[in-house]
Protein backbone atom coordinates (compact mmCIF):
# COMPACT_ATOMS: atom_id res chain seq x y z
CA UNK A 1 0.00 0.00 0.00
CA UNK A 2 2.84 2.14 0.84
CA UNK A 3 4.55 1.76 -2.56
CA UNK A 4 0.95 2.38 -4.23
CA UNK A 5 0.43 5.24 -2.58
CA UNK A 6 3.97 6.79 -3.67
CA UNK A 7 3.74 6.23 -7.24
CA UNK A 8 0.61 8.03 -7.61
CA UNK A 9 -0.91 7.58 -11.27
CA UNK A 10 2.46 6.07 -12.17
CA UNK A 11 1.98 2.23 -12.91
CA UNK A 12 5.16 0.62 -11.84
CA UNK A 13 7.25 -1.12 -14.69
CA UNK A 14 9.53 -3.13 -12.57
CA UNK A 15 8.81 -4.87 -8.94
CA UNK A 16 11.98 -7.02 -7.58
CA UNK A 17 11.42 -8.96 -4.65
CA UNK A 18 13.29 -10.74 -2.12
CA UNK A 19 12.12 -12.63 0.77
CA UNK A 20 14.12 -14.54 3.73
CA UNK A 21 13.72 -17.97 3.80
CA UNK A 22 11.42 -17.75 7.18
CA UNK A 23 8.60 -17.54 4.72
CA UNK A 24 9.07 -20.63 2.26
CA UNK A 25 5.47 -21.85 2.90
CA UNK A 26 4.50 -18.46 0.67
CA UNK A 27 7.17 -18.56 -1.95
CA UNK A 28 4.18 -19.58 -4.65
CA UNK A 29 1.97 -17.07 -3.04
CA UNK A 30 4.35 -13.73 -2.28
CA UNK A 31 5.39 -12.60 -6.20
CA UNK A 32 1.06 -13.44 -7.23
CA UNK A 33 0.71 -10.91 -4.40
CA UNK A 34 3.23 -8.81 -6.34
CA UNK A 35 1.88 -9.04 -9.72
CA UNK A 36 -1.79 -8.56 -8.62
CA UNK A 37 -0.65 -5.11 -6.48
CA UNK A 38 1.28 -4.11 -9.65
CA UNK A 39 -0.39 -5.98 -12.91
CA UNK A 40 1.70 -3.80 -15.30
CA UNK A 41 5.22 -4.74 -13.56
CA UNK A 42 7.31 -7.23 -14.65
CA UNK A 43 8.20 -9.11 -11.23
CA UNK A 44 11.63 -10.48 -10.54
CA UNK A 45 13.53 -11.74 -7.18
CA UNK A 46 14.49 -15.12 -5.34
CA UNK A 47 15.16 -16.14 -1.40
CA UNK A 48 17.45 -14.37 0.44
CA UNK A 49 19.60 -15.67 3.73
CA UNK A 50 18.53 -11.56 4.65
CA UNK A 51 17.13 -8.78 3.16
CA UNK A 52 17.56 -5.28 2.34
CA UNK A 53 15.33 -2.79 2.14
CA UNK A 54 14.16 1.14 3.75
CA UNK A 55 17.41 1.82 4.63
CA UNK A 56 17.77 -1.39 6.79
CA UNK A 57 19.72 -4.32 6.45
CA UNK A 58 17.41 -7.60 8.11
CA UNK A 59 19.55 -10.73 8.91
CA UNK A 60 18.26 -13.69 10.30
CA UNK A 61 15.40 -12.48 10.77
CA UNK A 62 11.29 -13.17 8.78
CA UNK A 63 11.60 -10.38 6.14
CA UNK A 64 10.68 -9.15 2.74
CA UNK A 65 12.11 -6.66 0.52
CA UNK A 66 9.79 -5.11 -2.66
CA UNK A 67 11.02 -2.40 -4.49
CA UNK A 68 9.47 -0.88 -7.62
CA UNK A 69 10.36 1.46 -10.63
CA UNK A 70 8.87 3.41 -13.43
CA UNK A 71 11.09 3.11 -16.44
CA UNK A 72 9.62 5.04 -18.84
CA UNK A 73 11.14 4.35 -22.69
CA UNK A 74 12.86 0.95 -21.30
CA UNK A 75 11.94 -2.45 -22.81
CA UNK A 76 12.30 -5.09 -20.27
CA UNK A 77 12.53 -8.65 -21.34
CA UNK A 78 12.09 -10.96 -18.45
CA UNK A 79 13.43 -14.86 -18.85
CA UNK A 80 13.63 -17.92 -16.81
CA UNK A 81 15.59 -20.46 -17.93
CA UNK A 82 16.21 -24.53 -16.52
CA UNK A 83 19.50 -25.30 -16.60
CA UNK A 84 19.60 -27.18 -19.78
CA UNK A 85 18.50 -24.12 -20.96
CA UNK A 86 20.72 -21.54 -20.87
CA UNK A 87 22.53 -20.57 -23.80
CA UNK A 88 25.71 -22.65 -24.23
CA UNK A 89 27.93 -19.19 -25.47
CA UNK A 90 27.66 -15.87 -26.34
CA UNK A 91 26.29 -15.75 -30.17
CA UNK A 92 23.42 -17.77 -28.60
CA UNK A 93 22.84 -15.34 -25.92
CA UNK A 94 22.96 -12.76 -29.17
CA UNK A 95 20.42 -15.16 -30.60
CA UNK A 96 17.75 -15.10 -27.68
CA UNK A 97 18.19 -11.10 -26.87
CA UNK A 98 19.53 -9.82 -30.38
CA UNK A 99 23.38 -7.76 -30.69
CA UNK A 100 22.49 -4.49 -28.73
CA UNK A 101 25.85 -4.41 -27.05
CA UNK A 102 24.87 -1.92 -24.28
CA UNK A 103 21.60 -4.13 -23.58
CA UNK A 104 21.90 -4.53 -19.12
CA UNK A 105 20.87 -7.61 -17.33
CA UNK A 106 19.53 -8.43 -14.04
CA UNK A 107 20.71 -11.51 -13.22
CA UNK A 108 19.25 -13.66 -9.96
CA UNK A 109 20.34 -17.66 -10.72
CA UNK A 110 20.22 -20.87 -8.37
CA UNK A 111 23.90 -21.74 -6.83
CA UNK A 112 22.74 -25.34 -6.97
CA UNK A 113 21.74 -25.60 -10.72
CA UNK A 114 23.50 -22.57 -12.38
CA UNK A 115 26.61 -21.83 -13.81
CA UNK A 116 26.75 -18.35 -12.69
CA UNK A 117 30.61 -17.69 -14.20
CA UNK A 118 29.94 -19.07 -17.22
CA UNK A 119 26.96 -17.13 -17.68
CA UNK A 120 28.51 -13.82 -17.08
CA UNK A 121 31.79 -14.40 -19.35
CA UNK A 122 28.98 -15.13 -22.47
CA UNK A 123 27.24 -12.38 -21.84
CA UNK A 124 30.24 -10.11 -21.27
CA UNK A 125 31.17 -11.00 -24.94
CA UNK A 126 28.05 -10.73 -26.27
CA UNK A 127 26.89 -7.25 -24.76
CA UNK A 128 30.10 -5.61 -23.79
CA UNK A 129 28.94 -2.56 -23.18
CA UNK A 130 26.36 -3.32 -21.09
CA UNK A 131 26.29 -3.92 -17.38
CA UNK A 132 25.16 -7.55 -15.90
CA UNK A 133 24.45 -7.18 -11.92
CA UNK A 134 22.58 -9.13 -9.61
CA UNK A 135 23.32 -12.13 -7.00
CA UNK A 136 22.75 -15.76 -6.33
CA UNK A 137 19.89 -16.43 -4.28
CA UNK A 138 20.41 -17.55 -0.98
CA UNK A 139 18.25 -19.37 2.10
CA UNK A 140 18.05 -22.71 1.24
CA UNK A 141 21.20 -25.37 2.37
CA UNK A 142 20.12 -28.00 -0.92
CA UNK A 143 18.73 -28.39 -4.48
CA UNK A 144 15.61 -26.89 -4.86
CA UNK A 145 15.02 -24.99 -1.74
CA UNK A 146 16.01 -21.45 -2.85
CA UNK A 147 12.96 -19.85 -4.65
CA UNK A 148 13.36 -17.48 -7.98
CA UNK A 149 10.38 -15.32 -8.58
CA UNK A 150 9.02 -14.26 -12.10
CA UNK A 151 5.26 -13.00 -12.79
CA UNK A 152 3.50 -14.46 -10.40
CA UNK A 153 5.21 -18.16 -10.44
CA UNK A 154 8.12 -19.88 -8.15
CA UNK A 155 10.60 -21.69 -9.61
CA UNK A 156 12.91 -23.96 -7.97
CA UNK A 157 16.04 -23.87 -10.25
CA UNK A 158 17.61 -21.96 -13.31
CA UNK A 159 18.23 -18.77 -13.77
CA UNK A 160 15.65 -16.00 -13.58
CA UNK A 161 16.25 -12.19 -14.86
CA UNK A 162 15.43 -9.57 -16.98
CA UNK A 163 17.20 -7.71 -19.76
CA UNK A 164 16.93 -3.62 -20.05
CA UNK A 165 17.43 -1.70 -23.06
CA UNK A 166 17.21 1.49 -23.93
CA UNK A 167 16.10 5.03 -21.77
CA UNK A 168 17.98 3.68 -18.62
CA UNK A 169 21.88 3.71 -17.21
CA UNK A 170 23.08 1.80 -14.50
CA UNK A 171 26.53 2.53 -12.65
CA UNK A 172 28.25 -0.14 -10.80
CA UNK A 173 30.28 -0.37 -7.84
CA UNK A 174 32.01 -4.37 -6.31
CA UNK A 175 33.34 -3.11 -2.87
CA UNK A 176 35.47 -6.50 -2.21
CA UNK A 177 36.55 -5.19 1.44
CA UNK A 178 40.09 -6.45 1.30
CA UNK A 179 43.24 -4.06 1.02
CA UNK A 180 46.72 -5.02 -0.15
CA UNK A 181 49.18 -5.48 1.77
CA UNK A 182 53.32 -6.39 0.29
CA UNK A 183 53.99 -4.57 -3.33
CA UNK A 184 52.81 -5.83 -6.53
CA UNK A 185 54.50 -8.67 -8.04
CA UNK A 186 54.63 -10.23 -11.24
CA UNK A 187 53.39 -13.97 -12.50
CA UNK A 188 56.27 -15.26 -14.22
CA UNK A 189 54.93 -18.55 -14.14
CA UNK A 190 51.81 -20.32 -14.07
CA UNK A 191 49.78 -23.12 -14.64
CA UNK A 192 45.76 -22.53 -14.87
CA UNK A 193 45.03 -21.88 -11.19
CA UNK A 194 48.22 -22.31 -10.01
CA UNK A 195 51.03 -19.54 -9.39
CA UNK A 196 54.50 -21.14 -9.87
CA UNK A 197 56.47 -18.05 -9.49
CA UNK A 198 56.56 -14.47 -8.52
CA UNK A 199 59.33 -12.27 -9.94
CA UNK A 200 61.38 -15.46 -10.58
CA UNK A 201 60.66 -16.49 -6.97
CA UNK A 202 58.75 -19.18 -5.38
CA UNK A 203 55.30 -17.51 -4.59
CA UNK A 204 55.65 -19.75 -0.30
CA UNK A 205 58.77 -18.21 0.08
CA UNK A 206 56.94 -15.08 -0.44
CA UNK A 207 54.37 -15.61 1.88
CA UNK A 208 56.57 -16.71 4.09
CA UNK A 209 58.53 -13.15 4.16
CA UNK A 210 55.73 -10.82 3.41
CA UNK A 211 54.30 -12.68 6.97
CA UNK A 212 57.90 -12.30 9.24
CA UNK A 213 57.09 -8.56 8.20
CA UNK A 214 53.76 -8.07 9.38
CA UNK A 215 53.05 -6.71 12.60
CA UNK A 216 51.26 -9.39 14.84
CA UNK A 217 47.05 -8.14 14.59
CA UNK A 218 47.68 -8.46 10.74
CA UNK A 219 49.47 -11.79 11.25
CA UNK A 220 46.79 -13.07 12.84
CA UNK A 221 44.31 -11.53 10.12
CA UNK A 222 46.67 -13.19 7.77
CA UNK A 223 46.35 -16.93 8.83
CA UNK A 224 42.55 -16.46 8.16
CA UNK A 225 41.75 -13.60 5.85
CA UNK A 226 44.22 -13.49 3.39
CA UNK A 227 43.40 -13.29 -0.29
CA UNK A 228 45.12 -12.94 -3.57
CA UNK A 229 44.21 -9.62 -5.41
CA UNK A 230 44.55 -10.13 -9.34
CA UNK A 231 44.92 -7.16 -11.69
CA UNK A 232 42.10 -7.69 -14.39
CA UNK A 233 42.90 -4.68 -17.11
CA UNK A 234 44.73 -6.22 -20.55
CA UNK A 235 47.39 -3.41 -19.74
CA UNK A 236 51.55 -4.28 -19.66
CA UNK A 237 52.09 -1.73 -17.05
CA UNK A 238 50.68 -1.93 -13.77
CA UNK A 239 48.75 1.35 -12.66
CA UNK A 240 47.29 0.23 -9.28
CA UNK A 241 43.34 -0.37 -10.68
CA UNK A 242 41.16 -2.44 -9.23
CA UNK A 243 42.40 -5.99 -8.36
CA UNK A 244 40.13 -8.97 -8.28
CA UNK A 245 40.22 -10.35 -4.82
CA UNK A 246 40.10 -14.43 -5.05
CA UNK A 247 40.27 -17.22 -2.48
CA UNK A 248 43.86 -18.45 -2.01
CA UNK A 249 43.04 -22.09 -1.99
CA UNK A 250 45.91 -24.38 -1.61
CA UNK A 251 50.09 -24.56 -1.50
CA UNK A 252 52.09 -27.25 -2.68
CA UNK A 253 55.09 -27.04 0.01
CA UNK A 254 57.58 -29.21 -1.94
CA UNK A 255 57.14 -26.73 -5.27
CA UNK A 256 56.50 -23.55 -3.53
CA UNK A 257 53.53 -22.95 -5.94
CA UNK A 258 50.22 -21.48 -4.89
CA UNK A 259 46.75 -22.27 -5.84
CA UNK A 260 44.46 -19.47 -6.19
CA UNK A 261 40.12 -19.45 -7.65
CA UNK A 262 40.75 -17.56 -10.74
CA UNK A 263 42.63 -18.76 -14.03
CA UNK A 264 46.14 -16.90 -14.06
CA UNK A 265 48.40 -15.68 -16.55
CA UNK A 266 52.34 -14.88 -16.95
CA UNK A 267 52.94 -11.51 -16.85
CA UNK A 268 49.76 -10.54 -14.85
CA UNK A 269 50.50 -8.47 -11.87
CA UNK A 270 49.06 -9.82 -8.32
CA UNK A 271 49.03 -8.56 -4.55
CA UNK A 272 47.91 -10.31 -1.76
CA UNK A 273 45.39 -8.72 0.37
CA UNK A 274 44.02 -8.88 3.80
CA UNK A 275 40.06 -8.73 4.73
CA UNK A 276 38.76 -6.90 7.86
CA UNK A 277 36.06 -4.86 9.02
CA UNK A 278 38.26 -1.74 8.69
CA UNK A 279 39.30 -2.46 5.00
CA UNK A 280 35.63 -3.39 3.82
CA UNK A 281 34.49 -0.17 5.55
CA UNK A 282 37.42 2.27 3.41
CA UNK A 283 36.94 0.30 0.14
CA UNK A 284 33.20 0.97 0.08
CA UNK A 285 33.91 4.72 1.70
CA UNK A 286 36.61 5.29 -1.49
CA UNK A 287 34.14 3.76 -4.17
CA UNK A 288 31.67 5.44 -3.07
CA UNK A 289 33.51 8.72 -3.24
CA UNK A 290 35.05 8.24 -6.70
CA UNK A 291 31.79 7.99 -7.92
CA UNK A 292 30.70 10.89 -6.14
CA UNK A 293 33.78 12.65 -7.64
CA UNK A 294 33.10 11.22 -11.37
CA UNK A 295 29.90 13.92 -11.10
CA UNK A 296 27.23 11.13 -12.35
CA UNK A 297 24.20 12.09 -12.15
CA UNK A 298 22.04 10.94 -8.61
CA UNK A 299 20.59 7.41 -8.74
CA UNK A 300 16.63 7.18 -8.85
CA UNK A 301 17.52 4.06 -7.44
CA UNK A 302 19.62 1.39 -6.30
CA UNK A 303 19.85 -2.46 -5.63
CA UNK A 304 22.27 -3.95 -2.86
CA UNK A 305 23.38 -7.37 -3.46
CA UNK A 306 25.99 -8.38 -0.33
CA UNK A 307 27.92 -11.15 0.39
CA UNK A 308 26.05 -13.99 3.87
CA UNK A 309 29.66 -13.14 4.96
CA UNK A 310 29.29 -9.15 5.04
CA UNK A 311 26.65 -7.44 7.01
CA UNK A 312 26.89 -7.44 11.24
CA UNK A 313 29.34 -10.35 11.21
CA UNK A 314 31.93 -8.43 9.75
CA UNK A 315 31.04 -5.09 10.66
CA UNK A 316 29.38 -5.91 14.26
CA UNK A 317 26.51 -3.04 13.30
CA UNK A 318 23.36 -3.55 11.11
CA UNK A 319 23.19 -1.36 8.40
CA UNK A 320 26.57 -0.40 7.73
CA UNK A 321 26.68 -0.29 3.82
CA UNK A 322 23.12 0.61 3.45
CA UNK A 323 24.17 3.43 6.06
CA UNK A 324 27.07 4.68 4.37
CA UNK A 325 25.76 4.61 1.01
CA UNK A 326 22.88 7.14 2.36
CA UNK A 327 25.82 9.43 3.65
CA UNK A 328 27.46 9.36 0.68
CA UNK A 329 24.40 9.68 -2.01
CA UNK A 330 21.76 11.00 -0.27
CA UNK A 331 18.13 8.99 0.89
CA UNK A 332 18.40 7.02 -2.31
CA UNK A 333 15.68 4.15 -2.08
CA UNK A 334 17.71 0.96 -1.88
CA UNK A 335 16.67 -3.12 -2.06
CA UNK A 336 18.48 -5.97 -2.02
CA UNK A 337 19.54 -9.27 -0.45
CA UNK A 338 22.53 -11.15 0.90
CA UNK A 339 23.59 -13.22 -1.52
CA UNK A 340 25.52 -16.92 -2.10
CA UNK A 341 27.47 -15.05 -4.95
CA UNK A 342 27.48 -11.16 -6.48
CA UNK A 343 28.01 -10.70 -9.11
CA UNK A 344 29.19 -7.70 -10.81
CA UNK A 345 32.28 -6.05 -12.93
CA UNK A 346 35.62 -5.38 -11.77
CA UNK A 347 38.64 -4.19 -14.35
CA UNK A 348 35.88 -3.80 -17.39
CA UNK A 349 34.57 -7.38 -17.09
CA UNK A 350 31.79 -8.93 -14.47
CA UNK A 351 32.79 -11.71 -11.85
CA UNK A 352 30.83 -13.64 -9.59
CA UNK A 353 32.33 -12.34 -6.30
CA UNK A 354 32.53 -13.38 -2.80
CA UNK A 355 32.38 -11.68 0.59
CA UNK A 356 31.73 -8.48 -1.60
CA UNK A 357 28.90 -5.50 -2.00
CA UNK A 358 27.92 -5.50 -5.05
CA UNK A 359 25.90 -2.16 -5.93
CA UNK A 360 23.47 -0.68 -9.19
CA UNK A 361 22.83 2.50 -8.94
CA UNK A 362 19.69 2.94 -11.57
CA UNK A 363 19.72 6.40 -13.24
CA UNK A 364 18.15 8.07 -16.69
CA UNK A 365 20.86 8.11 -19.29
Amino acid sequence: MQLQAALGSEAADLAVLFVSPHHASSFARLPGMVRDAFPRAVVIGCSGGGVIGGGHEVEARPAISLSVAFLPDVVMEPFWMAADEIPADAAAWQTRFGRDATRHFLLLPDPFSCDAEEVVADLDEAFPTGRKVGGLASGGSRPGSNGLFLGGVLKRSGLVGVALAGAVAIDTLVAQGCRPIGHPMIVTRADGHVIEELDHKRPLDMLKGLYESLPAPEQELFRGALFVGLEMKQELEYHGGELLARNLVGVDPKKGGIAVGAEVAPWQVVQFMLRDAAAAASNLARLLDAHVATGAPAPAGALLFSCLGRGKGLFGKDDHDTDLLRARLGPVPLGGFFCNGEIGPIGGATYVHGYTSAFALVRAP
